[in-house]
């Protein structure tokens, strides 16, 4: 070999993650051809500047790109590249939400799963509830009970909760016809995620519990069903119950916040001063339209936190009740108080 700076293709496999067997497929299908192959033995060799494209390639086949897909990545501009990602990740997402449905239908069809009516919604509404607690959801494997929505049926009520420890946020629904009797399981998110678009186009949407799902049927008698979690759900009625009474109450126009918070840094302050509510930005103090009680008071909130927050709440004003530093705030719609959301404040002023 002339050039001493080259590797073999074993060496090179072990630095990149690659075998050499997959070496010799991407050579034959033009994806990573070796920089020198010699004439005499055939032996191929690699060179350092080969190391992002064979990374690339790799991480591309892990996300299920196809060959031909990924020969028009490497042709593309940064651009096309980056929507050819988002392209395969969307199918990707796609074919599991369709695995996991099937996955629940079977297993629904397993044995006797009787079945009872919990309640009957409107499904644009019961679709827009979903889209507004889903948001505080997170895979966390630790805990896995919070990528799932809890719905409670009872008192001729349904609430959607859902939480991320961060965050929590309720959603209270009055049904068509009220629940027979009261049923409470953890919907897994990502099976509402995969039917709520189906639930959306339908006028009428009735609820049916299982053993190990829930089942929502269309007008068009059509089925969907979810799974049911098994891990135990945080108990939010008592994390309710146990708040401290609010020391400041605070209402604002929710676009106008919106507007300031799209840019924002990663901490935004809330300064109640002389009666009146402001927003605190690096460079500037954002007096909002609205009213402020209690003592002058200033809480710091993740960006991350805050602004999915405000952004799913009803209505055109949002009430916020405050108990301090140290204590989840409260953001509710103003003019339909159905939706709360419990959101904590920073520990600390970030200068």
């Amino acid at each position: 070999m002339a050039d001493p700076e080259l590797m073999s293709i074993g060496a090179f496999a072990k630095v990149v993650g690659l075998t050499t067997s997959a070496l010799r497929f991407y050579d034959d299908a033009g994806l990573l051809r070796p920089e020198h192959v010699d004439p005499l033995t055939g032996y191929r060799f690699y060179s350092e500047s080969q190391f992002v494209r064979a990374s690339q390639l790799r991480q591309l086949r892990r996300i299920g790109m196809p060959l031909p897909t990924i020969g028009r990545f490497f042709a593309a501009s940064p651009a096309g590249a980056a929507r050819l990602i988002d392209d395969q990740v969307a199918e990707v997402a796609a074919e599991a939400r369709g695995i996991q449905q099937a996955a629940a239908t079977l297993k629904a069809s397993l044995g006797a799963d009787a079945r009872h009516i919990v309640c009957v919604l409107p499904g644009p509404v019961l679709a827009a509830a979903v889209d507004q607690v889903l948001a505080t959801t997170v895979h966390d494997p630790e805990m896995p009970v919070l990528a799932g929505v809890r719905l409670q049926a009872d008192s001729g009520a349904i609430s959607l909760t859902a939480t991320d420890r961060y965050r929590l946020a309720t959603r209270t629904l009055v049904p068509s016809q009220p629940p027979v009797a009261p049923w409470a399981g953890t919907l897994a998110g990502d099976d509402l995620h995969a039917t709520i678009s189906r639930v959306r186009r339908s006028a009428v949407v009735t609820l049916e519990a299982g053993q190990r799902t829930l089942a929502f049927r269309t007008a068009g008698d059509t089925v969907a069903h979810c799974r049911l979690l098994t891990g135990v759900f945080p108990d939010h009625g008592l994390l309710f119950r146990s708040l401290p009474a609010p020391t400041h109450r605070v209402t604002i126009e929710t676009q106008q916040a919106l507007r300031a918070l799209e840019q924002a840094p990663e901490k935004i302050g809330l300064r109640v001063a002389d009666g009146h509510p402001s927003l605190l930005l690096p460079d500037a103090v954002v007096p909002l339209n609205g009213t402020a009680t209690g003592p002058d008071l200033a809480l710091w909130f993740e960006l991350a936190t805050l602004y999915p927050t405000l952004s799913h709440t009803l209505g055109n004003d949002l009430m916020l009740d405050l108990r301090g530093t140290d204590q989840p705030a409260t953001v509710r719609s103003a003019d339909d108080g159905d939706l709360t959301t419990l959101v904590m404040p920073c520990r600390t002023d970030p200068s």
